[in-house]
């Protein structure tokens, strides 16, 4: 029964018809296609994986100086954009038990890459979709209160075990980031809708970043436990001369929230059984927004030239030396 059990926990969400059999290129926005020098070379002092890994090991960095400043201007930048479409920003516990991974389908197909306490029975989160889906676990919400929009932001942290010899230079692949999420709790039938909502926001994001990027429809093989479709927004980056994963927006459907037992009673007060909601995830920014701002925004030079929408945040007008 154990082995049974087991099993049926490892059964991934059957994906959508609309989703790719292998990744799909559906458009490009911007001029990609240039070279240039790579984050780390642009970025000097700014960030020390030396310092790190003597300190934490490989793949940890330090960013200082006025790297933070722009983390940090992005970041709130982010979060006032996604509280003009309804999200409501949350600064979640980086700390869960494992029921929660367990409920977002982390557990038990990606044990390898979490992080967990020896003395207490708590694991570091890879994202903050963990805790923000576990939110409501137990829940029965009231219909006429969907859907509800969370923005997280959070240090993240993952093993990324199996990893060894990829992206070993900067902080392209990292054990630790930070970055805001957006997650949806919506009726089933606006699963689809929210979506492309979240993928519109994304590219709103990168848009007024002036980054290039295509859009990819996900492949089936690559869509984890819980999705039933994915979309990646892939910034050009320069120093690597390719388009590289820096957002990803997934429909888990009902697959978190049956496992969380997230419900809600239809609205208008009709009444009814409660139904399970769906639940959606979105990347707004992260460090790898910042690859792609100093990338992209670099001089013969070079300097590096911040847009200009980020500088009321705090963010500087340029990086140089």
């Amino acid at each position: 029964e154990a082995e049974l059990d087991q099993a049926l926990a490892s059964l991934p969400n059957p994906p959508d018809p609309s989703a790719a059999d292998e990744d799909e290129v559906l458009y490009e926005r911007g001029e990609g296609g240039k070279a240039g020098k790579d984050h780390l070379e642009l970025a000097g002092h700014r960030i020390d994986m030396e310092t790190g890994a003597r300190v934490a090991g490989s793949r940890f960095a330090y960013l200082k100086g006025d790297l933070v400043l722009l983390e940090l201007a992005l970041v709130r930048w982010a979060l006032e954009i996604l509280r003009g479409h309804g999200f409501e920003p949350v600064i979640p516990p980086v700390l869960v038990r494992e029921g929660a991974l367990f409920g977002t389908g982390f557990l038990p197909d990606a044990e390898q890459q979490i992080y967990g306490l020896r003395d207490d029975p708590l694991y570091l989160v890879g994202t903050s979709e963990v805790a923000l889906a576990s939110l409501h676990a137990g829940e029965i919400l009231d219909g006429d209160r969907l859907p509800l929009r969370y923005a997280g932001f959070s240090p993240c942290f993952r093993r990324e075990a199996g990893a060894a010899g990829r992206d070993t230079r900067g902080i392209f692949r990292v054990h630790q980031f930070e970055k805001v999420e957006m997650f949806s709790f919506v009726e089933p039938e606006a699963g689809a809708e929210e979506h492309e909502r979240l993928l519109s926001i994304e590219e709103e994001i990168l848009q007024a970043l002036e980054i290039p990027y295509r859009v990819v429809n996900i492949g089936v093989d690559d869509l984890g436990a819980s999705a039933v479709k994915k979309y990646d927004c892939e910034a050009w980056l320069p120093g690597q001369g390719r388009h590289r994963e820096v957002t990803s927006t997934s429909n888990t459907t009902d697959f978190q929230a049956r496992r969380l037992d997230i419900r809600y009673r239809p609205p208008g007060g009709g009444g009814g059984s409660p139904r399970h909601v769906f639940t959606l995830n979105g990347t707004a920014v992260t460090w790898r927004h910042l690859i792609a701002l100093l990338e992209n925004g670099q001089r013969d030079d070079g300097s590096v030239v911040i847009p200009a929408v980020l500088h009321p945040w705090g963010a500087p007008a340029e990086l140089r030396g």
